[in-house]
């Protein structure tokens, strides 16, 4: 059968001979590329215990007794925050900090947070603050307010560890930093995508 023919029959069987011609040059379609796995979006121990000494400027074997506490309670962690705070207290306080989400999946983001306490607490401190992100999925989901009930005492050079939990998302903040701040307070704090100065 010659090409007029061919079209010919096409226009008997009331098929557009443009549109089957179309569909016959069409390219096979496409396998989508495979989407990262949530495993692959984690970060091991390792990977957290390297850099975590590079930002706090400590020895591997020193952060990994902190990265081995969270990990053997909460597992691997999906993002993580680095960046610098500063607090204090006399019954009243407040901290205000600001630093970078990092995770696999995005480029790093530019982050703040801020937050009130109450309790039996006085001082204040100075620290870097290097803070594990659970359950994270989405950038959003970080800014909102985090309860928290903290018991600790900072030392020059210290390293303090607490846990805050808000909508399914965890926060293990990891701090080291110079001053004194001793007692037990209530507190929350929230992530913000902008700086701002009002505690609450």
């Amino acid at each position: 059968m010659d090409r007029k023919q061919f079209i010919a029959s096409l226009i008997a069987l009331g098929v557009s001979p443009s549109a089957a011609l179309a569909q016959n040059q069409q390219s096979p379609p496409q396998t989508p590329p495979p989407s990262a796995s949530d495993h692959d979006l984690r970060y091991t121990a390792n990977e957290i215990t390297r850099a975590g000494a590079d930002f706090f400027g400590i020895t591997t074997e020193a952060m990994a007794k902190g990265v081995q506490h969270v990990f053997a309670e909460l597992g691997e962690p999906d993002a993580y925050i680095t960046g610098d705070e500063g607090s204090g207290a006399f019954i009243f306080g407040v901290r205000y900090g600001s630093g970078w989400l990092i995770r696999k999946s995005a480029e790093p983001k530019k982050v703040y947070w801020k937050g009130p306490s109450v309790g039996f607490d006085a001082g204040g401190n100075a620290s870097k603050s290097f803070t594990l992100v659970y359950n994270l999925r989405e950038d959003r989901r970080l800014f909102q307010r985090f309860p928290g009930v903290e018991g600790s005492i900072y030392v020059v050079a210290g390293l303090g560890i607490n846990y805050l939990r808000s909508g399914g998302v965890t926060l293990a903040p990891m701090r080291m930093g110079v001053g004194i701040r001793a007692g037990v307070n209530a507190h929350y704090q929230v992530y913000t995508e902008d700086r701002d100065w009002f505690p609450l």
